[in-house]
C-alpha cells in the first residue's frame, strides 16, 4: 500500500512519541553484517582507484546526514519531525528520522547513482543537433529521486510503520523535490568538480556534520 501524504492522525503522533532514539532494545547482528558490506564496497572502490565513485558516495551521504540533523532539530522545536522511523522497523535508531539500515543504504546510494551514469558524463538527453537537451547527470538525479520517493511512499504504508509522516502537507512530492533531488545532485555532480572545489565541498560538509552531532547530541536536541 502506498501513502502519499501524512494524515495528521493521533496514531501517527503517538507512534512518533514512542520512538526511543539510540536504544539497543532491538539490536541484533545484522548491524555488523551491513557495516561489513559498506566497508567492502568502499574499500573495493578505493583499491580499484575509483575515487570518483567514493566522492559520489561521500557527497550524498554527507547531505543525508545534514538533512537528518535538520529533521531532528525540527522535531525538537515543533514537536514532530517531518519524517520518522518506528522502533519496530529497525535494529537501531540513530536519529528520530533515520535508522541504521536506512543510513547504511544512503552511504551506498551515491555510489550506485554515479555508476548508473553513462561513461560519457557530458552526454545530454533529448538534444537536437547538439543543442538543448538535459544533462545525463540531472536526468539521473531526477530519476533516482523519483524512485526513492516512491519507495518511501511504500514504506510509509507498511504495517510496522517503517516511515511515519505526521504533517498533512508532507509526503511524496515534497520528499521528491526538497530531499531526494538534492541528494542525487550531490552524488552526480560533486565528483566532476574541480579538485580544489570538490575537496572544499566534502571537507566543509563533513566538518559541519561532525560539529553538529558533537554539539547537539549531548544537549539532547537530537
Amino acid at each position: 500500500m502506498f501513502i502519499f501524504w501524512g494524515d495528521g492522525s493521533q496514531e501517527a503522533m503517538d507512534l512518533v512519541d514512542s520512538i526511543v532514539v539510540r536504544s539497543t532494545q532491538n539490536f541484533n547482528w545484522t548491524f555488523i553484517f551491513i557495516l561489513a558490506v559498506v566497508f567492502y564496497v568502499y574499500w573495493s572502490e578505493i583499491h580499484k582507484k575509483n575515487y570518483e565513485a567514493v566522492f559520489a558516495g561521500l557527497a550524498l551521504y554527507g547531505v543525508h546526514w545534514l538533512y537528518e540533523i535538520a529533521n531532528a532539530v525540527i522535531g525538537h522545536i515543533f514537536g514532530y519531525p517531518l519524517w520518522s522511523v518506528s522502533n519496530e522497523s529497525t535494529t537501531f535508531i540513530l536519529l528520530i528520522g533515520v535508522c541504521w539500515e536506512l543510513s547504511m543504504m544512503f552511504s551506498l546510494a551515491g555510489i550506485i547513482s554515479f555508476k548508473m551514469l553513462p561513461q560519457d558524463r557530458t552526454k545530454k538527453y533529448f538534444s537536437k543537433n547538439g543543442k538543448g537537451g538535459i544533462s545525463c547527470k540531472l536526468a539521473g538525479a531526477i530519476g533516482m529521486a523519483l524512485l526513492f520517493a516512491l519507495v518511501e511512499s511504500f514504506l510509509a504504508g507498511t504495517s510496522n510503520h517503517s516511515f511515519i509522516w505526521v504533517y498533512k502537507w508532507w509526503g511524496v512530492l515534497p520528499v521528491f523535490i526538497t530531499t531526494y533531488i538534492p541528494f542525487f545532485l550531490a552524488a552526480n555532480y560533486v565528483p566532476d568538480m574541480k579538485p580544489k572545489k570538490r575537496k572544499a565541498f566534502l571537507i566543509t560538509e563533513w566538518v559541519l556534520v561532525a560539529v553538529l552531532l558533537i554539539v547537539l547530541i549531548p544537549l539532547g536536541i537530537i
